[in-house]
């Protein structure tokens, strides 16, 4: 692959207009991409998508009202973080990190990525992305984090979660599921996998992220209705276990979103001021150490 096989962002997002965001706000699920003349995409990737750094980043962040940011690894990018870490040390304490590492960062390497402030490392069981990894070295790798107190981010496509619940009821620490599980609105909110997912929460170890609206919705554009039901059930199951994420710069999506509109969601998932300091700014607080 030589050029972008996806589209970038929208490049002029409105801000929001029918939400305010309490201070220290927190995007906890975000990418940086690139830009590959210095950080290159990895030679595995399955897309390429043209570059979206910390430059376009803390721009979108300054329109929309967000101040923190937790910036996970995408497969794009492989196990190479630099792109990840570099973005954590412009953000000098206001930013976290989601690794993906293989089996053979050592202690060391790990330990220099806490440093940097990643606190979790991220595996993709998505099909479409590789499928699931190999699960050996897969539990390798969890062992070796937790020690540092990370914890686990978990890409499931939907019909999977039911089937994964044994290996979640081993999990040594906390970990976060992504976007809602990718279930599928049209299948409506007593579908299978989201009574698992719902079902998981009644664990203390297991969050939610409340992102991918883009993703889930039956048709892939605004303005994203038929996704509040489920948000709210999630968030209704355990309210101090639930984050939030744009998902920017939005890769592999039907249709590109603006994302003034996602965090206009927020006032329907959680109109309650409370509730949304809550997910935007207490419980990101208490999952990664903003310093």
């Amino acid at each position: 692959m030589t050029g972008p096989t996806i589209p970038g962002p929208n490049p002029n997002p409105h801000p929001p207009n029918r939400v305010r965001l309490p201070e220290g706000a927190c995007d906890a699920h975000c990418h940086v991409f690139g830009p590959a003349a210095r950080f290159p995409f990895s030679d595995s990737r399955t897309y390429t998508p043209p570059d979206a750094g910390i430059d376009d980043f803390e721009a979108l962040q300054e329109r929309l009202g967000l101040s923190r940011a937790v910036f996970v690894q995408a497969s794009c990018h492989g196990t190479d973080n630099r792109a990840m870490v570099d973005a954590l040390e412009r953000g000098e304490g206001r930013y976290a990190g989601v690794a993906m590492i293989d089996d053979t960062f050592d202690e060391h390497s790990i330990a220099q990525l806490h440093d940097a402030g990643v606190r979790g490392t991220r595996f993709n069981f998505v099909a479409h992305l590789g499928g699931a990894p190999d699960m050996d070295r897969f539990w390798t790798i969890v062992d070796r984090v937790v020690p540092f107190g990370w914890h686990i981010v978990l890409h499931f496509d939907s019909k999977d979660i039911p089937r994964y619940a044994s290996m979640l009821d081993r999990m040594p620490c906390p970990y976060v599921i992504d976007h809602m599980g990718r279930v599928a609105t049209d299948a409506g909110i007593d579908q299978e996998p989201f009574r698992a997912l719902l079902g998981l929460l009644d664990d203390d170890r297991a969050w939610v992220k409340i992102s991918g609206a883009e993703r889930l919705t039956s048709d892939g554009t605004p303005p994203y209705d038929d996704v509040v039901p489920f948000a709210r059930a999630l968030i209704e199951a355990a309210p101090d276990r639930i984050l939030w994420g744009t998902d920017w710069p939005h890769p592999n999506v039907r249709h590109m979103p603006d994302d003034g509109d996602l965090v206009d969601l927020l006032a329907s998932y959680a109109p309650d001021a409370d509730l949304l300091h809550r997910i935007l700014v207490r419980n990101p607080e208490s999952l990664y150490d903003f310093t």
